[in-house]
């Protein structure tokens, strides 16, 4: 199951500027404070369930413990993202976003409005089948 934006093939800008970060309070001090938090939440629904959030969260601490390199792995997320979804690849090359910016990056990056990042892939599954369940009930109903 995709649960991307049906229909959108070319490029589009990001909703938010990388630094536009503190739109959304809880998310930006919850990727401030605990990345690897963010990072496990966004790595689960691109993985599409495959991977859990724990055990991301824990590559992710891992990585960043023994290297402080952890960006180098979450800028191959970013570009997983970014192609699924369509966003231009901006401000610059996503490894360079992540490295320099890795917090504002994670901000943005959960910036999907479709998703609720908390609620890990079977939970935006679900509503996503339950929505899709419903506007296919309408729309025979209308017949």
């Amino acid at each position: 199951m995709s649960l991307t934006n049906p229909g959108n093939v070319e490029e589009h800008p990001w909703s938010t500027g990388l630094c536009d970060c503190c739109g959304d309070i809880k998310s930006c001090c919850i990727t401030f404070w605990c990345p690897c938090i963010t990072f496990g939440q966004i790595s689960e629904i691109l993985d599409k369930g495959e991977t859990s959030c724990v055990m991301n969260c824990a590559i992710y601490t891992l990585i960043y413990m023994l290297t402080s390199c952890a960006c180098l792995y979450s800028c191959c997320y970013r570009t997983k993202l970014r192609r699924e979804f369509g966003f231009k690849e901006d401000p610059c090359n996503d490894c360079l976003v992540h490295c320099c910016c890795m917090h504002c990056a994670l901000c943005q990056d959960t910036d999907l409005k479709w998703f609720d990042w908390c609620v890990g892939w079977e939970g935006n599954a679900s509503q996503h089948r339950e929505v899709a369940m419903a506007q296919r009930v309408e729309g025979s109903m209308r017949r």
